[in-house]
Protein backbone atom coordinates (compact mmCIF):
# COMPACT_ATOMS: atom_id res chain seq x y z
CA UNK A 1 0.00 0.00 0.00
CA UNK A 2 1.11 3.42 -0.97
CA UNK A 3 -0.26 6.25 0.38
CA UNK A 4 -0.44 10.15 -0.44
CA UNK A 5 0.56 11.95 2.99
CA UNK A 6 0.69 15.53 4.30
CA UNK A 7 2.27 16.49 7.21
CA UNK A 8 1.23 19.89 8.51
CA UNK A 9 3.78 20.73 11.05
CA UNK A 10 6.42 23.58 12.02
CA UNK A 11 9.41 24.10 10.02
CA UNK A 12 11.10 20.39 9.21
CA UNK A 13 14.41 22.32 8.18
CA UNK A 14 15.04 23.17 11.90
CA UNK A 15 13.68 20.24 14.19
CA UNK A 16 15.88 18.18 16.22
CA UNK A 17 15.90 14.96 14.22
CA UNK A 18 17.25 12.65 17.77
CA UNK A 19 14.16 13.85 19.45
CA UNK A 20 11.11 15.15 16.98
CA UNK A 21 8.13 12.88 16.51
CA UNK A 22 6.81 14.20 13.39
CA UNK A 23 10.51 13.47 11.79
CA UNK A 24 10.31 10.11 13.08
CA UNK A 25 6.71 9.54 11.98
CA UNK A 26 7.52 10.96 8.43
CA UNK A 27 10.75 8.89 7.98
CA UNK A 28 8.96 5.76 8.75
CA UNK A 29 6.40 6.80 6.01
CA UNK A 30 8.80 7.45 3.81
CA UNK A 31 10.25 3.74 4.66
CA UNK A 32 7.53 1.99 4.10
CA UNK A 33 6.86 3.72 0.43
CA UNK A 34 4.29 6.36 1.08
CA UNK A 35 4.90 9.56 -0.44
CA UNK A 36 5.40 12.88 1.91
CA UNK A 37 4.39 16.55 1.73
CA UNK A 38 4.85 19.06 3.91
CA UNK A 39 3.83 22.17 4.86
CA UNK A 40 3.31 25.22 8.00
CA UNK A 41 -0.04 25.96 9.13
CA UNK A 42 0.01 29.29 7.92
CA UNK A 43 0.20 27.95 4.32
CA UNK A 44 -3.50 25.96 5.09
CA UNK A 45 -6.52 27.70 3.58
CA UNK A 46 -10.13 27.31 2.48
CA UNK A 47 -10.58 28.57 -0.92
CA UNK A 48 -13.85 28.31 -2.86
CA UNK A 49 -14.70 25.12 -1.25
CA UNK A 50 -11.50 23.52 -1.46
CA UNK A 51 -9.46 22.89 1.81
CA UNK A 52 -5.64 23.60 0.45
CA UNK A 53 -1.77 24.13 1.41
CA UNK A 54 1.05 25.53 -0.29
CA UNK A 55 4.16 23.51 0.48
CA UNK A 56 6.62 20.94 -1.15
CA UNK A 57 7.16 17.35 -1.66
CA UNK A 58 10.00 16.25 0.40
CA UNK A 59 12.84 13.46 0.71
CA UNK A 60 13.65 12.76 4.36
CA UNK A 61 17.66 11.35 5.67
CA UNK A 62 18.62 10.59 9.35
CA UNK A 63 21.02 13.03 8.94
CA UNK A 64 20.99 15.75 11.23
CA UNK A 65 21.16 19.77 9.14
CA UNK A 66 21.07 17.77 5.72
CA UNK A 67 17.96 16.14 6.98
CA UNK A 68 15.53 16.61 4.38
CA UNK A 69 15.43 17.54 0.25
CA UNK A 70 12.65 20.00 -0.64
CA UNK A 71 10.69 19.94 -3.89
CA UNK A 72 9.14 22.63 -5.41
CA UNK A 73 6.67 24.21 -4.07
CA UNK A 74 3.08 23.80 -5.34
CA UNK A 75 -0.62 24.15 -4.18
CA UNK A 76 -2.70 21.19 -3.17
CA UNK A 77 -5.71 20.09 -2.58
CA UNK A 78 -5.62 18.26 0.58
CA UNK A 79 -8.76 16.17 0.19
CA UNK A 80 -7.25 14.15 -2.71
CA UNK A 81 -4.71 13.43 0.29
CA UNK A 82 -4.99 9.60 2.19
CA UNK A 83 -4.17 11.08 5.21
CA UNK A 84 -3.52 14.34 6.26
CA UNK A 85 -1.15 14.52 10.22
CA UNK A 86 -2.05 17.33 12.40
CA UNK A 87 1.68 18.20 14.04
CA UNK A 88 1.98 21.62 14.56
CA UNK A 89 3.16 22.60 18.14
CA UNK A 90 0.65 24.25 20.26
CA UNK A 91 -0.22 26.94 21.89
CA UNK A 92 -3.49 25.89 21.54
CA UNK A 93 -4.88 29.22 20.10
CA UNK A 94 -7.52 30.46 18.19
CA UNK A 95 -4.99 29.73 15.09
CA UNK A 96 -4.94 25.83 16.11
CA UNK A 97 -8.47 25.96 16.48
CA UNK A 98 -9.14 27.40 13.32
CA UNK A 99 -6.71 24.63 11.30
CA UNK A 100 -8.61 21.95 13.15
CA UNK A 101 -12.17 23.52 11.77
CA UNK A 102 -10.84 23.67 8.03
CA UNK A 103 -9.05 20.12 8.36
CA UNK A 104 -12.74 18.80 9.97
CA UNK A 105 -13.77 19.63 5.83
CA UNK A 106 -11.96 17.31 4.35
CA UNK A 107 -12.36 14.27 7.70
CA UNK A 108 -12.59 11.07 7.28
CA UNK A 109 -12.68 10.87 3.66
CA UNK A 110 -9.28 12.33 4.38
CA UNK A 111 -7.92 10.59 7.40
CA UNK A 112 -6.74 13.22 9.05
CA UNK A 113 -4.36 12.12 12.58
CA UNK A 114 -5.46 12.85 15.16
CA UNK A 115 -9.02 13.45 14.78
CA UNK A 116 -9.60 17.55 14.62
CA UNK A 117 -13.10 17.50 15.75
CA UNK A 118 -11.64 15.64 19.17
CA UNK A 119 -8.22 17.28 18.98
CA UNK A 120 -10.33 21.03 19.45
CA UNK A 121 -12.81 19.40 21.93
CA UNK A 122 -10.20 17.75 24.37
CA UNK A 123 -7.18 20.03 25.28
CA UNK A 124 -4.64 18.35 26.95
CA UNK A 125 -5.15 19.56 29.95
CA UNK A 126 -9.36 19.51 30.08
CA UNK A 127 -9.79 16.02 29.04
CA UNK A 128 -8.39 14.81 32.58
CA UNK A 129 -11.03 16.36 33.89
CA UNK A 130 -13.39 13.66 32.60
CA UNK A 131 -11.09 11.07 34.90
CA UNK A 132 -11.30 12.19 38.13
CA UNK A 133 -10.64 9.29 39.95
CA UNK A 134 -7.55 8.77 38.47
CA UNK A 135 -6.23 12.93 38.90
CA UNK A 136 -4.67 15.20 41.43
CA UNK A 137 -7.00 17.28 43.03
CA UNK A 138 -7.40 20.20 40.66
CA UNK A 139 -9.21 23.31 39.24
CA UNK A 140 -9.45 25.51 36.53
CA UNK A 141 -10.50 29.13 37.02
CA UNK A 142 -9.68 33.12 36.51
CA UNK A 143 -10.81 34.30 39.33
CA UNK A 144 -8.74 35.27 42.12
CA UNK A 145 -10.12 33.87 45.01
CA UNK A 146 -11.09 30.51 44.21
CA UNK A 147 -7.44 30.27 43.53
CA UNK A 148 -6.76 31.23 46.73
CA UNK A 149 -9.12 29.41 47.93
CA UNK A 150 -7.56 26.20 46.59
CA UNK A 151 -4.22 26.82 47.90
CA UNK A 152 -5.68 27.63 51.26
CA UNK A 153 -6.64 23.85 51.14
CA UNK A 154 -3.60 22.13 49.45
CA UNK A 155 -0.99 24.82 50.40
CA UNK A 156 1.36 23.29 48.29
CA UNK A 157 0.03 23.51 44.83
CA UNK A 158 1.24 23.86 40.88
CA UNK A 159 -0.25 26.87 38.94
CA UNK A 160 0.46 26.69 35.48
CA UNK A 161 -1.57 27.99 31.80
CA UNK A 162 -4.44 26.24 30.52
CA UNK A 163 -3.14 26.37 27.34
CA UNK A 164 0.64 26.18 27.38
CA UNK A 165 2.78 23.64 26.37
CA UNK A 166 6.62 22.50 27.34
CA UNK A 167 6.94 23.42 30.75
CA UNK A 168 6.45 27.44 29.99
CA UNK A 169 4.59 29.34 33.05
CA UNK A 170 4.78 26.22 35.51
CA UNK A 171 4.85 27.86 38.87
CA UNK A 172 5.35 25.60 42.10
CA UNK A 173 3.75 27.83 44.83
CA UNK A 174 4.83 26.03 48.54
CA UNK A 175 3.51 27.14 51.93
CA UNK A 176 4.98 30.08 52.20
CA UNK A 177 5.29 31.44 48.92
CA UNK A 178 3.28 34.78 48.62
CA UNK A 179 3.68 35.27 44.83
CA UNK A 180 -0.10 33.97 44.01
CA UNK A 181 -1.06 37.66 43.31
CA UNK A 182 1.47 38.72 41.25
CA UNK A 183 1.79 36.12 38.98
CA UNK A 184 -2.04 36.18 38.59
CA UNK A 185 -1.83 39.44 37.61
CA UNK A 186 1.08 38.88 34.90
CA UNK A 187 -1.09 35.79 33.39
CA UNK A 188 -4.39 38.17 33.31
CA UNK A 189 -2.29 40.77 31.70
CA UNK A 190 -1.37 38.10 29.06
CA UNK A 191 -4.63 36.55 27.90
CA UNK A 192 -7.93 36.07 29.19
CA UNK A 193 -7.65 32.34 29.45
CA UNK A 194 -8.48 30.50 33.20
CA UNK A 195 -5.67 29.20 34.92
CA UNK A 196 -5.53 25.41 35.85
CA UNK A 197 -4.25 24.55 39.65
CA UNK A 198 -3.15 21.51 40.61
CA UNK A 199 -2.00 19.97 44.49
CA UNK A 200 1.99 19.30 44.14
CA UNK A 201 2.98 15.86 43.46
CA UNK A 202 6.09 15.40 45.78
CA UNK A 203 6.30 12.28 43.38
CA UNK A 204 7.62 14.27 40.79
CA UNK A 205 11.10 14.42 42.20
CA UNK A 206 11.17 11.11 40.73
CA UNK A 207 9.84 11.67 37.17
CA UNK A 208 7.23 12.49 35.48
CA UNK A 209 6.40 9.10 32.92
CA UNK A 210 5.47 10.08 29.10
CA UNK A 211 3.40 6.93 28.09
CA UNK A 212 2.69 6.45 24.85
CA UNK A 213 -0.30 4.97 23.51
CA UNK A 214 -1.11 3.88 19.84
CA UNK A 215 -5.22 3.63 18.98
CA UNK A 216 -5.34 3.50 22.85
CA UNK A 217 -3.14 0.98 23.84
CA UNK A 218 0.08 1.40 25.59
CA UNK A 219 2.82 0.29 23.58
CA UNK A 220 5.85 2.25 26.38
CA UNK A 221 7.13 4.89 28.36
CA UNK A 222 9.99 6.88 29.36
CA UNK A 223 10.71 9.00 32.41
CA UNK A 224 11.51 12.69 32.41
CA UNK A 225 13.50 13.71 35.52
CA UNK A 226 13.14 17.23 36.65
CA UNK A 227 17.42 18.95 36.71
CA UNK A 228 18.45 19.55 40.48
CA UNK A 229 16.35 22.84 42.00
CA UNK A 230 13.44 22.44 39.05
CA UNK A 231 9.67 21.40 39.22
CA UNK A 232 9.42 21.26 35.49
CA UNK A 233 10.08 17.76 34.22
CA UNK A 234 9.18 18.80 30.22
CA UNK A 235 12.60 18.04 27.84
CA UNK A 236 11.43 21.57 26.67
CA UNK A 237 12.71 22.99 29.78
CA UNK A 238 15.80 20.53 30.72
CA UNK A 239 14.33 17.54 32.02
CA UNK A 240 16.23 14.26 31.30
CA UNK A 241 14.88 11.23 29.95
CA UNK A 242 15.48 7.87 31.15
CA UNK A 243 14.24 3.96 30.53
CA UNK A 244 11.45 2.97 32.69
CA UNK A 245 8.96 0.51 32.52
CA UNK A 246 4.81 0.50 32.96
CA UNK A 247 3.58 -0.28 36.39
CA UNK A 248 0.21 -1.76 37.48
CA UNK A 249 -1.18 1.70 38.14
CA UNK A 250 0.03 3.11 34.62
CA UNK A 251 -1.84 0.15 32.81
CA UNK A 252 -4.90 0.85 34.96
CA UNK A 253 -4.81 4.38 34.14
CA UNK A 254 -4.64 3.40 30.12
CA UNK A 255 -7.16 0.56 30.40
CA UNK A 256 -9.80 3.58 31.82
CA UNK A 257 -8.52 6.08 29.57
CA UNK A 258 -8.10 3.86 26.06
CA UNK A 259 -11.66 3.70 25.14
CA UNK A 260 -12.24 6.49 24.81
CA UNK A 261 -9.21 7.75 22.47
CA UNK A 262 -9.68 4.93 20.40
CA UNK A 263 -13.37 5.72 19.94
CA UNK A 264 -12.95 9.81 19.22
CA UNK A 265 -9.55 8.82 16.37
CA UNK A 266 -7.07 9.58 18.88
CA UNK A 267 -4.42 7.42 17.12
CA UNK A 268 -1.20 8.71 18.74
CA UNK A 269 -0.83 10.31 22.64
CA UNK A 270 1.11 10.69 25.20
CA UNK A 271 -0.08 10.89 28.15
CA UNK A 272 1.91 12.49 31.41
CA UNK A 273 1.57 10.74 34.84
CA UNK A 274 3.66 11.20 38.34
CA UNK A 275 3.46 8.63 41.12
CA UNK A 276 -0.03 7.57 40.72
CA UNK A 277 -2.04 9.82 39.21
CA UNK A 278 -2.60 11.02 35.49
CA UNK A 279 -1.96 14.96 34.87
CA UNK A 280 -2.27 15.23 30.94
CA UNK A 281 -3.48 13.45 28.31
CA UNK A 282 -1.08 15.14 24.97
CA UNK A 283 -3.43 15.20 21.84
CA UNK A 284 -2.60 17.92 19.61
CA UNK A 285 1.56 17.13 19.31
CA UNK A 286 2.57 14.52 21.77
CA UNK A 287 6.21 13.86 21.36
CA UNK A 288 8.48 10.95 23.26
CA UNK A 289 8.83 8.18 20.71
CA UNK A 290 12.28 8.47 19.86
CA UNK A 291 13.88 8.07 23.27
CA UNK A 292 11.33 5.42 23.48
CA UNK A 293 12.63 3.61 20.43
CA UNK A 294 16.34 3.90 21.81
CA UNK A 295 15.90 2.67 25.22
CA UNK A 296 13.61 -0.06 24.52
CA UNK A 297 13.72 -0.57 20.59
CA UNK A 298 10.23 -0.35 20.40
CA UNK A 299 9.09 1.52 17.14
CA UNK A 300 6.09 3.06 18.24
CA UNK A 301 6.01 5.13 14.46
CA UNK A 302 6.05 1.79 12.78
CA UNK A 303 3.06 0.41 15.01
CA UNK A 304 1.57 3.96 14.06
CA UNK A 305 1.85 3.57 10.46
CA UNK A 306 0.51 -0.26 10.76
CA UNK A 307 -3.02 1.69 13.01
CA UNK A 308 -3.35 4.14 9.83
CA UNK A 309 -2.97 1.77 7.17
CA UNK A 310 -5.32 -0.57 8.35
CA UNK A 311 -7.75 1.98 8.47
CA UNK A 312 -7.39 3.06 4.80
CA UNK A 313 -8.18 -0.58 3.48
CA UNK A 314 -11.48 -0.20 5.03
Amino acid sequence: MSLKVAFQMDPIGSVNIRADSSFRIALEAQARGHSVFFYTPDCLAFVESRVIARGRNIKLRAEQGNHVTYGTEVEVDLSEFDVVWLRQDPPFDMGYITTTHLLDLIHPKTLVVNNPFWVRNYPEKLLVLRFPDLTPPTAIARDLDMIKAFKAKYRDIILKPLYGNGGAGVFRLGVDDKNLTSLHEMFSAINREPLIVQKFLPDVSKGDKRVILVNGDPVGAINRVPQEGETRSNMHAGGLPEKVGLTARDLEICAKIGPLLREKGQIFVGIDIIGDYLTEINLTSPTGIQELERFDGTNSAELIWQVIEEKRKA
